[in-house]
């Protein structure tokens, strides 16, 4: 692969060290493409977790809401399934929050230990 640069494109416009390239292997091109990678998770799984909380919060409002309607019909109006749907769609969400809380830790430690290997070298 004469002529081809050791830097690629990581997703959304993030440059990393090309895996094929010669010098991947040599000079902490690995421990460079792994800890770019890493920032770019990081990054996404953070917009992750605002999205997860903010949908948490809809589901709340919209939860109280509909208990606020069904208090205030005098047409006798069966919303407690929806409500309950919303609950434990809820749960959902906030375990996916965790998961992602978790992982996300996991990867700034693992992003930690690249960076210490890279500085050693």
């Amino acid at each position: 692969m004469a002529g081809v640069s050791s830097v690629a494109m990581l997703g959304a416009g993030t440059p990393v060290v090309d895996p094929t390239s010669h010098n991947f292997f040599g000079g902490g091109g690995v421990l460079e493409f792994l800890q770019q990678a890493m920032q770019q998770l990081n990054t996404h799984m953070h917009a992750d977790r605002e999205i997860q909380i903010e949908l948490w919060e809809h589901i709340d409002n919209l939860a109280t809401e509909l208990c606020g309607i069904n208090e205030d019909q005098k047409v006798a109006l069966d919303l407690d399934p929806c409500v309950k749907k919303l609950l434990n769609t809820r749960k959902r969400v906030v375990l996916v929050n965790n998961i992602l809380q978790n992982t996300q830790e996991q990867l700034r430690r693992l992003s930690y230990s690249v960076a210490k290997e890279t500085a050693q070298r």
